[in-house]
């Protein structure tokens, strides 16, 4: 068995965004997280882990809110929850993204090694529910003060937007420093995520992850997340 060994990239914004090798295993996961840096499967190719030069980060109580996010948002079409439906969560994620899509890296042994985080308190998920009927999720790892959002799904419109807003409320009503959002796109840069190089995200990261972590099974303060969202000012017409 290898020793998991991560560089410590702070200050460097011109290595690659990705390391080859290693083992992917519960102590390379656990020695990745901390160090920047997370693994990206492909079947296939070597195992990568990545540190982008560029990052995208959610500051969790500056999430956007468009109008008609607020309008759903109001009318309480979804119920969020919080650790009730992990397995279901992580396996949609998985399905709606392989085998005939791009990104096909949530891979049976990142199921094994998440669930496992799950199990012992580190990794969670959130959920929105229309009735009975789960239509959305996003699942990813707390280590401090960072939550490190790995993927979400959803089959409902504005679902998985009802669920990510309501999850960086409750992270920041927790005092959360961060969500990482791993790689910028535009979808998140909508909602007011924040681009960082890699440097500056290192430099936040590296206090974050020694504070104490919030372990165990989540909920979420429903009533108090919901008043934090629709008191944010309107950033969209």
């Amino acid at each position: 068995m290898m020793t998991p060994w991560f560089p410590d990239l702070r200050g460097d914004d011109r290595s690659p965004d990705a390391l080859l090798g290693g083992e992917l295993t519960l102590p390379w996961v656990m020695a990745a997280y901390p160090r920047g840096f997370f693994p990206w499967p492909m079947e296939g190719e070597p195992l990568a882990w990545w540190c982008p030069r560029v990052r995208m980060i959610f500051e969790p109580e500056e999430m956007h809110l468009s109008r008609s996010l607020r309008k759903t948002l109001r009318r309480e079409r979804y119920r969020v929850t919080l650790d009730t439906a992990f397995d279901d969560v992580i396996a949609r994620c998985r399905d709606k993204r392989g085998p005939d899509r791009d990104g096909t890296w949530i891979t049976g042994e990142m199921v094994a090694i998440y669930t496992e985080l799950h199990r012992m308190g580190l990794a969670h998920s959130v959920e929105a529910w229309d009735g009975e009927t789960l239509v959305a999720g996003v699942y990813g790892l707390a280590i401090g003060g960072t939550f490190y959002g790995e993927s979400m799904y959803a089959d409902s419109t504005d679902a998985s937007k009802v669920a990510l807003v309501s999850l960086g409320a409750q992270l920041d009503l927790w005092g959360f420093d961060q969500f990482d959002c791993q790689v910028p796109n535009d979808h998140l840069i909508s909602m007011g995520g924040v681009p960082l190089i890699r440097s500056a995200f290192l430099d936040r990261l590296a206090p974050s992850v020694q504070r104490p972590s919030r372990t165990g099974t989540w909920r979420i303060d429903a009533d108090a997340v919901r008043e934090h969202l629709l008191a944010r000012p309107r950033f969209e017409p």
